[in-house]
Formats: C-alpha cells, sequence, structure tokens
C-alpha cells in the first residue's frame, strides 16, 4: 500500500497492511535545531514516515467586496492570506524592548477598534492581550468580520502533485491573527480560556452569542470547501479537553456547535479530525457522538493527559478512527531505542486491533533523539495486521 491508501483506510475503520505511523505539525524550531534545516517533506523521507501535507490555501470572495490583506508580512497562528474589506482591516505594530518579539494587531471598523497583543519565540506565540475585552465588542466582530473561502484550485494542485506520497490535510479556518478550529478553542483566543469558563456561569447567554458567531463565520468557509481534495480537516482544540473544562461544560457549550460543523463539512464532502489535545476519556461518547471521521491526541498520563487507549478502543474503536497515543515526552528523547519500540508495540497492542488506527506522538514535539525517531517508524511498520 502507499502511505496515503494506508492512512485513508485506517480513517475509514478498515485494516491496512501495517501500522501507519506519521506525526502532526513537524516544528520548524526542531527541523532547525535537530536535523541541520532540512524541509518537512525530507524529514519523511529520512525516518520513512507515512507523510501529511498541511495546506489551506484562503481566498477572499470578491463578490462582497472582501480582499487580500495588501500589507499582512506573513501569515499568524495556523493562518492563511489574510481577508479583510474596507470595513474590516488590520493593522500591526512592533511594541519594543520587550522579552520576546511583541505586535499589536488593531481590526478597525466603522463601529471601533479592536486590539490584541501576540508574542512569540521560535516555538510558538500566544496573546498577551485578548482581543474580546468587553461584551460589546462582539457585535462589531458579527457585523464586520470576514471569512475566508477555501482555494479550491489551489487545494487541489497540490493534491494533484502530492499524489499516493501522503495524506493531504487541513483545518477548519481560525479568527484573523491567532485563532483556532473549533469555535469554543476560537472563543478562548479572543477571550482567554479562564474568563471565558467564568462567563458560562456568569453570562451563558452571552457565551452562547458569540460562539454562534464563530460557528457561522467557519460555516461560510466550510461551505466554500466543497470539491477541495483534501483527505481530512482538523477541528477542536485543547481548551476543550476535561484537562480544562468539565464534560458537562462540553456538551453545552462545545459538541452543540462543533457537531454543526462536522455535519456541514460532511456535506461539502470533507472528512473530520477532531483534536483534543488534554483529557478526553470522559467525553470520549461525546467526542464520538459529533461524528467526526477520526479523534486524536490520546494524550497520555505520563504526558498530562488522561488516555487510555485500550479503553478508549473499546469505547468508541468501532466508531471512529483513533489518531496518536504515543508518549513522545519520555520515548523521543531520554530512553533507549527499545524502549521507544516497546511503547509502540504496547500501542498497537492496546489500539491496533481490528485497524481504524494511526500511530503518533500526542501534538507537537520540540525536541528529539534520531534515534528514537528511527525506531519509533521502524517498529511501527512491523506491527503487521
Amino acid at each position: 500500500m502507499t502511505s496515503k491508501q494506508r492512512m485513508l483506510i485506517a480513517i475509514a475503520g478498515g485494516v491496512p497492511d501495517r501500522l501507519p505511523v506519521t506525526t502532526h505539525h513537524v516544528m520548524p524550531s526542531f527541523l532547525n535545531a535537530y536535523m541541520n534545516g532540512i524541509s518537512r517533506e525530507e524529514f519523511f523521507d529520512h525516518f520513512g514516515f507515512d507523510p501529511v501535507l498541511w495546506v489551506a490555501p484562503h481566498k477572499p470572495d470578491e463578490t462582497i467586496g472582501h480582499y487580500f490583506d495588501p500589507i499582512q508580512v506573513k501569515p499568524g497562528f495556523l493562518e492563511s492570506r489574510r481577508v479583510i474589506s474596507d470595513q474590516w482591516r488590520i493593522e500591526s505594530e512592533e511594541i519594543p524592548d520587550q522579552q520576546y518579539p511583541t505586535v499589536r494587531y488593531s481590526f478597525i471598523t466603522p463601529a471601533g477598534r479592536l486590539s490584541m497583543v501576540l508574542q512569540s519565540n521560535e516555538h510558538t506565540s500566544w496573546v498577551t492581550e485578548h482581543l474580546i475585552k468587553e461584551k460589546k465588542d462582539i457585535e462589531i466582530i458579527g457585523k464586520f468580520v470576514t471569512a475566508p473561502q477555501c482555494d479550491v484550485d489551489a487545494v487541489n494542485k497540490a493534491a494533484e502533485a502530492y499524489g499516493e506520497r501522503g495524506l493531504v490535510r487541513g483545518h477548519i479556518c481560525g479568527f484573523d491573527v491567532f485563532g483556532q478550529p473549533g469555535c469554543w478553542q476560537d472563543a478562548c483566543c479572543l477571550v482567554g480560556t479562564e474568563p471565558m469558563i467564568m462567563a458560562t456561569y456568569d453570562d451563558p447567554q452571552w457565551v452562547h452569542e458569540l460562539l454562534s458567531i464563530l460557528m457561522e463565520r467557519k460555516k461560510r468557509f466550510i461551505r466554500s470547501l466543497r470539491g477541495a481534495r483534501y483527505d481530512i480537516l482538523e477541528l477542536g482544540g485543547g481548551d476543550a479537553s476535561t484537562t480544562v473544562i468539565s464534560p458537562k461544560m462540553f456538551d453545552e457549550f462545545v459538541a452543540p456547535y462543533d457537531s454543526e460543523l462536522i455535519a456541514a463539512a460532511h456535506e461539502a464532502g470533507q472528512k473530520i479530525v477532531y483534536h483534543t489535545c488534554g483529557g478526553m476519556m470522559p467525553i470520549l461518547e461525546s467526542i464520538a457522538g459529533m461524528a467526526p471521521d477520526a479523534m486524536e491526541t490520546f494524550t497520555p498520563p505520563a504526558m498530562g493527559g488522561d488516555a487510555n487507549l485500550q479503553e478508549a478502543k473499546k469505547r468508541i474503536g468501532g466508531k471512529v478512527c483513533m489518531i496518536g497515543g504515543f508518549d513522545q515526552f519520555h520515548y523521543f528523547k531520554g530512553c533507549s531505542p527499545e524502549q521507544t519500540r516497546e511503547a509502540v508495540r504496547e500501542c498497537f497492542e492496546q489500539a491496533g486491533e481490528n485497524g481504524g488506527y494511526i500511530l503518533a506522538p500526542s501534538d507537537h514535539f520540540f525536541e528529539a533523539d534520531a534515534e528514537l525517531l528511527q525506531a519509533f517508524v521502524d517498529e511501527a511498520a512491523h506491527c503487521k495486521y
């Protein structure tokens, strides 16, 4: 089987020729620090991973007066080219004399200006000042925010060039500059996680209004996905895990919105992987009940999650493909190759039965020893059905 066939069969719940083995985003800081700056594709080839091509080209809906931001220097967190309008413009300003590179982004609208501040290092970016500071700010977003459209031709061109090499993967659009695919996760990026949680008690109606605004923006993007040759698109986020919120809160403020997005994606002919980096076990059935095609990351307790692969396989393995479950913190660095191999075999024994499982680290990794990465991939190739 090709890598693409192997992973697509697993996503469909079937049994491939062997255990598929891949990873989430390959971080540039890792490639620079540990792999002499090679490309992501060279990384996949070097170790023999089943590759994934991340591609998320956006375009404006010019029929309603949207256009590309002419002054965007580079895409922000999980961004593609930014789409603006005469009523939704974005300005940026560097803030000097900070420990980390710091930028203030201002969103200019006829009803006023909103702003957020981001900081970055070589690994990631984070928010130090959230966009939504007052409840009335969401009225500005609801009235003026733009929604990107998928550039279907660009996706299909990339998919054609990638061929059988591996999966073509994207994500549901997040908010401009700094956002994430899931509705709750996007809201936490804009408001802050703790304020969002408190608001569910203090003013749940306002929370539902914000989530609805974000959901409708994402639906506009999803409707444009029809005909795009994606293999799977990511939705979700760690702020919707039970490490952060309760199962009751998930059922009330997460599932109703993200399930609508999944249904819309299926209607557009797309598959969805629901990403939960953090606690999952109390909400396994709730996530599976939203009908995604796959679930990740199944973070083990040794990494701060709670995933029990064997139990998860029994509870939801017949309904959805499982991706992840590997402890990269302890078995990509500071152990022997045989210990890494044993950890791979354990994942396969617990979740590999009857297929429907793709071995992968539990989300990103920033440090790894080359010999342990090789042991990880090689052992997976020996896990045959």
